[in-house]
């Protein structure tokens, strides 16, 4: 079987599961291959999840390892064995990878937490303040770039919207709610479609105003996204060279605790909403 050119983000992490049970188990690759009438070779391309592993692979591997934690070995299996073809394959080599990895690992989530403190979260933007963010933060785009990349966002929000939606919470601090980043009407159209989301229980949104002290996360930015089990737990970060996926568990327990404390720092649910509810009776 030939390589991926480029492999998901589910299937690298698939690989470097399967990397990191072989390194605790303590065992050297070669051996590994040795015991499995395999070669080094193909035992590094597929702990960097360049070519796919059966079931059967995944749980014979895990016996070697001593690996008795049946939740994760399942939840492996049921990433080796995934073939969904969702909507964002539509847009395989036309958007950047992370685009598609992200509504991917959105969808196979178990729950979704967020901070944002300069934009509203994507999965409650309106066209029009999506378009407004890519337009602006991509200059160099055609209209037809702009709107492809708005298409895909809209589509994101299917994972809270469907019959059988995943738990989504969000912390946005006021700062991002008061920005116009397009016109006054589009704000106040944004701010009415956050309190729609709320109102259908398609997220939990809390706001940190900016009046509130001791408050020093604005860089904390976050998508947090829980796995079928706590170690494939993931999350999504912007970086100077780009959004990032991290997965280590000091990095993801850093993480959660950076939540807990933004989400300290926060308005309750039903205080949030009656705040942006003021929000718009200052734009009516």
């Amino acid at each position: 079987m030939a390589p991926r050119s480029q492999p998901t983000a589910r299937q690298v992490r698939l690989g470097a599961e399967l990397r990191r049970l072989r390194e605790e188990a303590g065992l050297k690759a070669r051996v590994v291959a040795e015991l499995l009438d395999s070669t080094s070779a193909q035992m590094s391309v597929m702990e960097a999840g360049l070519v796919g592993v059966s079931e059967e692979r995944v749980r014979r591997l895990a016996a070697v390892y001593g690996c008795a934690d049946e939740a994760l070995i399942d939840a492996l299996v049921a990433i080796a064995t995934d073939r969904t073809r969702g909507w964002w394959e539509d847009y395989r080599g036309i958007l950047d990878p992370v685009f598609l990895d992200t509504a991917e690992v959105e969808f196979h989530a178990t729950y979704l937490r967020e901070v944002v403190t300069y934009y509203v979260p994507g999965l409650l933007q309106t066209p029009e303040y999506a378009r407004a963010v890519f337009a602006y933060t991509n200059p160099g785009h055609s209209e037809d770039d702009v709107a492809l990349r708005v298409a895909h966002r809209m589509k994101r929000h299917e994972v809270i919207e469907r019959d059988t939606p995943v738990s989504y919470e969000t912390i946005v601090h006021e700062f991002a709610l008061r920005v116009h980043v397009s016109d006054r009407r589009g704000s106040l159209a944004q701010l009415r479609c956050i309190l729609d989301k709320i109102e259908a229980s398609q997220a939990i949104v809390r706001v940190i105003p900016v009046e509130r002290e001791g408050f020093a996360g604005a860089g904390a930015s976050m998508l947090y996204l829980g796995g079928a089990v706590p170690l494939l737990d993931t999350a999504l970060r912007d970086a100077p060279t780009g959004a990032r996926f991290i997965d280590a568990q000091p990095q993801l327990e850093h993480l959660r605790t950076l939540f807990r404390r933004v989400q300290t720092a926060s308005l309750d649910p039903t205080a949030s909403r009656d705040f942006i509810h003021r929000l718009t009776k200052e734009l009516s």
